[in-house]
């Protein structure tokens, strides 16, 4: 039997173990990443992505409480038969094809000890190939899929690679931020990465969003960082320590990126997302006019 081609990205990780402090009391009871765009859950849109660009395995990186986002992506028989029976095919069909999207493995993280270690938490599953890591709070509408885009990246020069886009200053102590030598019109090779950096201290304003192409060599220095504030370990010191040995190469993807963990990047997230549905761009379009007004 003929084994798995290593250089191949196949696998992605999301980590959905976050507590989603930020949508309290919504997050009470819900899980951040099953809270909807429209009437698709957040997580669906990023495994979709995910789907749309090769991937073939999801590891989901969970925790106490988060039970409900599998159980959407399980098949529910019942619910189809009763659909089915009622004429409502069109909307069987929809649960049926969410159920085959992708085969969905889960891993728990037992305490939220930051990015790094969600990450590392998917080791086993992941083994010896190359990955896409995927947040979940990150929406990016584009025409080519974001994770597409880095594993094209990846295929070509065949090292890690992180999404970048350009942030205003004030945004800049938000994000990792990078800068880098010039390889051609969307991607650099990294020299500097810094994490939530004063202003004053940033080495350019292009900053890190929630899509990663990494090599399995992450997991090595994932488990020499130390913990940092709070705990935690944190995705881009590993990613330092292995942009040193290995090179990295930053890309600034083509789409629009939406916060979806930010309140209000949340709702231009509907609104946007809407606009997009032949069935609700002209009505809401109406309404926004009249709240203009």
């Amino acid at each position: 039997m003929s084994q798995p081609v290593k250089n191949v990205v196949r696998k992605a990780v999301i980590p959905a173990a976050g507590l989603g402090t930020r949508f309290l009391p919504a997050t009470k009871a819900v899980p951040k990443e099953m809270l909807p765009i429209v009437d698709v859950p957040t997580i669906q849109h990023i495994i979709l992505e995910a789907v749309q660009s090769g991937i073939e395995t999801i590891v989901l990186v969970t925790a106490r409480g988060k039970e409900s986002i599998l159980d959407h992506f399980d098949q529910h028989s019942d619910l189809e038969k009763k659909l089915l029976s009622e004429g409502k095919t069109e909307l069987a069909e929809k649960l049926r094809t969410v159920s085959q999207m992708v085969e969905i493995v889960a891993v728990r993280q037992g305490a939220p000890r930051g990015l790094g270690h969600a990450v590392l938490c998917a080791k086993r599953m992941i083994g010896d190939e190359p990955f896409m890591v995927l947040l979940g709070d990150d929406l990016v509408d584009s025409e080519i899929p974001c994770s597409k885009q880095l594993i094209e990246v990846y295929n070509k020069y065949q090292k890690s690679v992180v999404a970048l886009m350009p942030v205003p200053d004030s945004d800049v102590p938000k994000f990792g931020i990078v800068s880098g030598d010039k390889l051609d019109d969307r991607n650099i090779e990294i020299t500097a990465m810094v994490e939530k950096p004063k202003l004053t201290e940033a080495p350019s304003n292009l900053a890190i969003v929630g899509r990663y192409l990494l090599t399995p060599k992450i997991f090595d220095y994932l488990e020499k960082t130390d913990p940092g504030k709070g705990g935690e370990i944190q995705l881009t010191d590993a990613m330092n320590m292995l942009r040193k040995e290995q090179g990295f190469i930053g890309h600034q993807f083509q789409g629009l990126r939406y916060d979806a963990g930010d309140t209000l990047g949340f709702v231009k997230a509907n609104v946007a997302y809407a606009l997009k549905r032949p069935e609700l761009r002209e009505p809401l379009l109406e309404y926004l006019k009249t709240l203009v007004k």
